[in-house]
């Protein structure tokens, strides 16, 4: 695999990741009631446990979204 490729590669998988993490922040600003409600019967969770636990999830997403896609991808575009 060329550096071109492993460049191009990357581009599309953080672009690809962000738009993930860009859905389900909307999901969960537009739909929280009703995912909250869902998930707190599904697996017997209190609702501000998922609050805390949605809210630590886009965090994570978003990190390994940056260190792994973002950044050698950058990365990548500065030394080509």
């Amino acid at each position: 695999m060329t550096i071109d490729q492993l460049t191009a590669f990357l581009g599309w998988a953080a672009v690809i990741n962000i738009g993930v993490l860009l859905l389900s922040t909307a999901a969960l600003l537009v739909l929280r009631a009703p995912i909250t409600r869902i998930h707190a019967r599904l697996f017997g969770l209190d609702e501000q446990d998922l609050g805390r636990a949605y809210f630590q999830y886009l965090a994570q997403f978003k990190i390994a979204t940056i260190v792994l896609t973002v950044a050698p991808y950058l990365a990548l575009k500065l030394i080509a």
